[in-house]
C-alpha cells in the first residue's frame, strides 16, 4: 500500500471542488514532521484559502467534510489555521502489515501501468583502468535499474563503452613509439595504461607550452586591474561604493584563479621537464597532438594496422573493465559501445540534411536549435564524427529496437549542456515522444574539497578504491568480533567474506546516500561507521535481528504463519508505520530519480527500528502473543533493510 499516493488521491478527490487542477495543493500532503500531530499533514488550506479570499481555517473544514480518508484514518483534525492533520487508524496499520508477513515483496505492489526504460549509464572509456570518477554513474544507475524492475517497468540497461576515440588513438601511438613488448605480453592491460597516461601527458605538455603565454598576460592583466580598482578612491556614495567593491572582489577573485591556473600549469610543464625520459620523447614528439588525431583518423577509416591493434587491444581492456563490473555485481542487458555505431553515421548526418534540419558552416554540418548560441556540429570540416552524432544514432536504434517510453542517461553534471542540444535535436529529428532525462550527479571530492586524486595528482583507480575500502573493513570486523563478550566468533574466512560484502556496500552506499546532484567528500573512516546513515549500520541492524532469531532459537517461517502483529506500545506503533512507508520511499526516489531518499528511509526505519528495540523487549515480552508480535516487527525491518539495500546493489551479512 502507498499510503502517501493514497491519501494526496483522496485529497485530489476533495479539491477537485475548489480548483480545475489541483496538483501543487495536493504536493502538500506530506508525512508530520512531529507525531503529536499525527502521522500525517496536508497545508494546503491556506494558500487555497489565499487563492479563493477565504478563511483558511473555514477552508479547511470544507476540505475536511469532503475528505473520504475511511478506513485508513480517523475523523481528520484541523489546527491553528488551517493545518489538517490525520492519524492513521491503528487497526488499519496492522491490516496491511499482516499483509506484508505473508507477502514476499512485503506489501509494494507493482505498477498498474508499466513504462519501458533504457537506463545508460557506467560507460568507461575502455582503454584505460576505471577510476573513482565512474563508481557515482555506475553505482547510481544500478540502483535505478533495479527498483524500476522491482516495481513492474521494462528496464534495458545499456553500457555505451568509449570504445572508438580519441584515447584509442593516443594508445595506437604509445604502442608504435612508447611499447615495452615484455611488459606488454605479460599485462597488456597495465602497460596499455601506461602508453595511454604518457602520451596524455606528452599531449598536454605541449598544449600547456602554447597555453602558458596566454596565461601569463591573463595573471599579469588581472593583477593590474586588481591594483587599478584598488587605487580608486571611493566617491562617498553608498551605492557606487557597494557597486565598486563588488567588482573589485570578482576581479580579485578571477586574478586569483588565474594565478592558481599558473602555478599547476608550471607544476605540470616541471614534472615533464624534470623527467629525462618524458623530457626527452616531448623534445622528440613536438607534433604529437596531430599524431594522435591522425591515428585516430586511420582508425576510424579502416587502417589495416590500426585496426589490427585495436582489435587486439579491445578484448584485453574489455576483461578487465568486466573483472570490476563482476566485483561489484554489476550486469547490463546490452554493452553497444561507440564503435557499434560506426556504420550508422554518415546515414545519420544525411537524413538531417536531406531533412533541411542541418546546414553547412565553414565546413561542418551544423544542427542550429533553439535557444542555444552555439549550432550542435553533427560533422566536422574534415568529415569526422562527433559523440553528438553517435549519441543521435544511439537514440535511433534504441527507439526502433525496444521503443521505449523513456531513455535516461547517468552522466556527471559537466555533460550537461551536450544533452541539452542532444534532446533539442533528437524532437527536431522525430522523437518528440519519449522521455530524454540527463541525471545528472555531482563530483567526488578529496578533503581538500577538490576532485578526488592521489597526492601526485592521479585520479584514483576504483579497484585500489574498493581494495582499501575492503582492507578497512576486515580491520573493523576483526576488533568487533574479538571484542564480543564471549570471545570472538568468525573464523577468519568468514571475517573475510564480511569484509568483502561491508566494504563494497561502504563505498556504494556512501555515493547513493548523497544527492546525486551534490558534490561529496570522500572519507572511508565515515562510510565504514558503525552507527549513522552508513551501510555498515545497516548490515549490522539486519545481522542483529539475525541474533535475536538466532539467540531465541526462532522459526521465523512458523512465525509467520502463526503469529499475528500488535501494536501496543507507542515505539511498536511507530515502527510498524515506518514500515509501512517503503513503497512510498520507493515513489519518491524515482520521483526524479534520487537514490538518496531510499538512504533516508532506510536510515530512518533503523533509528526507529533502534528505538523499539530499546524500549519494548522481544524475547522476554509479557506473553507468547506479545513476543511473537515483537519478533514479526523485527522480521519485517530485517527483511526491508534486506530488500531496500538489494535495490541499491547491496548485500547483507547474517552476523557481523
Amino acid at each position: 500500500m502507498k499510503i502517501l499516493a493514497e491519501l494526496r488521491h483522496r485529497f485530489r478527490l476533495a479539491l477537485a471542488h475548489f480548483v480545475d487542477e489541483p496538483s501543487d495543493l495536493v504536493e502538500m500532503v506530506r508525512p508530520a514532521q512531529d507525531a503529536r500531530f499525527g502521522d500525517y499533514q496536508a497545508n494546503c488550506a491556506m494558500p487555497l484559502g489565499k487563492r479563493l479570499g477565504r478563511n483558511p481555517r473555514e477552508v479547511a473544514a470544507e476540505i475536511v467534510a469532503r475528505l473520504d480518508v475511511d478506513p485508513l484514518c480517523a475523523t481528520p483534525e484541523i489546527a491553528g489555521p488551517g493545518f489538517i492533520n490525520l492519524k492513521l487508524k491503528d487497526e488499519w496499520i496492522i491490516q496491511q502489515l499482516q499483509v506484508a508477513v505473508s507477502d514476499d515483496r512485503l506489501g509494494v505492489a507493482a505498477v498498474e501501468q508499466p513504462r519501458t526504460f533504457v537506463v545508460d549509464y557506467s560507460s568507461p572509456n575502455v582503454a584505460k583502468p576505471m577510476h573513482v570518477g565512474h563508481i557515482r554513474s555506475t553505482v547510481i544507475g544500478d540502483a535505478l535499474c533495479r527498483t524500476l524492475r522491482f516495481l513492474g517497468h521494462r528496464l534495458i540497461s545499456d553500457n555505451h563503452l568509449g570504445d572508438w576515440g580519441t584515447q584509442f588513438g593516443m594508445i595506437i601511438y604509445g604502442y608504435k613509439h612508447f611499447v615495452n613488448k615484455d611488459a606488454f605480453a605479460d599485462k597488456p592491460v597495465a602497460e596499455l595504461s601506461r602508453l595511454y597516461k604518457l602520451v596524455n601527458q606528452l599531449v598536454e605538455y605541449h598544449n600547456g607550452l602554447q597555453r602558458l603565454a596566454q596565461l601569463e598576460q591573463r595573471v599579469t592583466q588581472g593583477q593590474a586591474d586588481v591594483e587599478k580598482l584598488q587605487r580608486t578612491p571611493t566617491t562617498g556614495d553608498k551605492s557606487q561604493d557597494k557597486i565598486h567593491g563588488k567588482l573589485l572582489r570578482k576581479r580579485q577573485a578571477q586574478a586569483d584563479e588565474a594565478r592558481r591556473e599558473l602555478v599547476d600549469l608550471r607544476a605540470r610543464l616541471k614534472a615533464v621537464e624534470s623527467d629525462p625520459l618524458q623530457s626527452q620523447a616531448a623534445l622528440q614528439h613536438a607534433d604529437i597532438g596531430e599524431a594522435v588525431l591522425l591515428e585516430t583518423a586511420k582508425l576510424h577509416a579502416g587502417d589495416s594496422e590500426n585496426r589490427r591493434l585495436w582489435e587486439e587491444f579491445l578484448p584485453a581492456c574489455r576483461r578487465e573493465i568486466q573483472r570490476i563490473y563482476d566485483r561489484i555485481q554489476v550486469r547490463f542487458d546490452h554493452e553497444y559501445g561507440e564503435s557499434f555505431y560506426q556504420d550508422r553515421l554518415a546515414a545519420v548526418v544525411r537524413d538531417f540534411q536531406q531533412r533541411k534540419l542541418a546546414e553547412e558552416s565553414e565546413g561542418a554540418i551544423c544542427v542550429f536549435l533553439d535557444g542555444f548560441k552555439a549550432p550542435m556540429i553533427i560533422r566536422k570540416k574534415d568529415g569526422a564524427f562527433l559523440y553528438a552524432t553517435t549519441d543521435l544514432a544511439t537514440i535511433q536504434l534504441r527507439m526502433q529496437e525496444w521503443n521505449p517510453d523513456s531513455i535516461l542517461y547517468i552522466v556527471d553534471h559537466r555533460q550537461a549542456e551536450h544533452f541539452d542540444k542532444l534532446f533539442a535535436a533528437a524532437r527536431l529529428w522525430g522523437y518528440g515522444d519519449v522521455e530524454l532525462k540527463h541525471v545528472s550527479f555531482g563530483t567526488v571530492m578529496g578533503e581538500d574539497r577538490r576532485p578526488y586524486k592521489t597526492r601526485s595528482g592521479d585520479t584514483i583507480g576504483l579497484e585500489g578504491l574498493l581494495d582499501e575500502a575492503v582492507e578497512r573493513a576486515y580491520v573493523i570486523v576483526s576488533n568487533s568480533d574479538n571484542a564480543k563478550p564471549a570471545g570472538a566468533e568468525l573464523a577468519d574466512d568468514e571475517r573475510r567474506h564480511i569484509a568483502q560484502v561491508v566494504g563494497h556496500a561502504a563505498i556504494k552506499y556512501a555515493d547513493l546516500s548523497h544527492n546525486r546532484s551534490s558534490d561529496y567528500v570522500f572519507s572511508y573512516d565515515k562510510m565504514l561507521a558503525m552507527n549513522g546513515n552508513t551501510a555498515t549500520y545497516m548490515q549490522y541492524s539486519y545481522a542483529r535481528v539475525n541474533g535475536i532469531f538466532s539467540k531465541g532459537g526462532v522459526d521465523i517461517g512458523a512465525l509467520r504463519q502463526t503469529q499475528a502483529v500488535q501494536l501496543s506500545e507507542p515505539s511498536e506503533r511507530a515502527l510498524g508505520l515506518e514500515l509501512l512507508r517503503f513503497a512510498d520511499a520507493l515513489d519518491e526516489m524515482l520521483e526524479d530519480y534520487h537514490p538518496h531518499q531510499l538512504t533516508d528511509y532506510l536510515f530512518e526505519l533503523t533509528r526507529v527500528f533502534f528505538a523499539f528495540y530499546e524500549h519494548c523487549h522481544v524475547l522476554q515480552a509479557g506473553s507468547d502473543e506479545l513476543r511473537g508480535s515483537r519478533l514479526l516487527l523485527c522480521d519485517l525491518t530485517a527483511r526491508t533493510i534486506k530488500q531496500g539495500l538489494e535495490l541499491l546493489g547491496i548485500d547483507v551479512v547474517g552476523r557481523m
